[in-house]
């Protein structure tokens, strides 16, 4: 078992905490008093970005651009330029959705220090329905040359990859989550930006998670124990650069394995793991998303349930990966 994490205590489970967001929005304000040249920019939804803390404490480095975030990304690049450090802000589904070719050229050619952050990303923005459910926003995100793509699982990393992407030299697309999530770090908890971390050992197969549901295959790990099934539990928070290292290991201890996200199985967590075990150590590869199709409106918890985002879902898929292994 690795430090640095809470395992579920009593019939409980996990204690729920603060949203992603939140956590993203606390630690704006921390970086603002440390270093002068952070600056943010929303797109006017910095109440649902949170992105409002940092507004009132520093409003003279706080720019909303309005309903463009075309626009946004353009005055980020230019005071990135400028020698500012950029944190821009908006809804996964525009950012990078609505402003694709903005960041592809103005950011990511250029190789600028700009700060992507996206919250409301996946299913869970609930009732706003599938027009402003992000599926898709980690395979564009990926697909982009020099973007590092981080997906923290709780408060406590999402506040440490908001910190870890103002000292990376290069952009970054950080994708948050609306809801409260299940708190699973320490305080002391780091988060290291291309390195995965194992937080239960296992012998028969490898549960490898990202965001919400980490505390998903934490269950699942729990449901398969009591049924004799050894399984590693796998925190993967950054997507790009994947820890190929971490995974080939992995895959040669444990055989098989599960992965699970909150986005399509198309070009997502699933997709990055799938593709370094393929041309380093094929094993069976069971992937846990939302299949080729759109969100659709209703309460987060339904819908995680109807999309099959679950631990029993994550548990079912191991036993499949088993079955594949034998």
């Amino acid at each position: 078992m690795s430090a640095g994490w809470r395992p579920p205590g009593g019939e409980s489970g996990l204690v729920m905490g603060a949203s992603t967001r939140e956590a993203y929005g606390d630690a704006l304000v921390e970086l603002g008093r440390e270093r002068p040249e952070v600056v943010v920019l929303d797109a006017d939804l910095s109440a649902s970005t949170q992105t409002r803390k940092f507004a009132r404490v520093f409003p003279e480095r706080f720019f909303n651009a309005g309903i463009a975030e075309q626009n946004m990304v353009g005055m980020a690049a230019g005071l990135a330029l400028a020698g500012k450090l950029p944190f821009a802000s908006s809804f996964a589904v525009f950012l990078p959705g609505r402003c694709y070719d903005q960041v592809r050229l103005a950011i990511c050619y250029q190789d600028l220090a700009v700060k992507l952050v996206a919250t409301h990303g996946g299913i869970t923005v609930g009732e706003d329905g599938a027009s402003h459910q992000a599926l898709e926003d980690l395979a564009l995100a990926r697909a982009l040359p020099n973007l590092t793509v981080l997906v923290p699982a709780d408060a406590v990393e999402a506040r440490q990859a908001t910190l870890a992407a103002a000292d990376w030299p290069g952009p970054v697309y950080l994708r948050l989550g609306r809801p409260a999530v299940p708190a699973l770090f320490e305080d002391g908890h780091r988060l290291v930006i291309g390195r995965a971390q194992t937080l239960l050992e296992g012998a028969d197969v490898t549960l490898a998670a990202c965001g919400i549901m980490l505390s998903r295959a934490l269950d699942a790990a729990a449901e398969l124990a009591a049924e004799g099934v050894s399984a590693a539990v796998m925190n993967v928070s950054t997507l790009k650069p994947l820890d190929t290292v971490a995974l080939v290991e992995a895959a040669r201890r444990t055989g098989a394995l599960v992965t699970a996200e909150e986005h399509s199985v198309i070009g997502g967590l699933g997709s990055a793991v799938a593709e370094v075990l393929a041309e380093h150590y094929p094993v069976p590869v069971i992937r846990v998303g939302v299949e080729d199709r759109f969100g659709k409106s209703g309460p987060p918890g339904e819908l995680m349930e109807h999309f099959g985002l679950t631990a029993t879902a994550i548990a079912r898929a191991a036993r499949q990966a088993l079955a594949r292994k034998r």
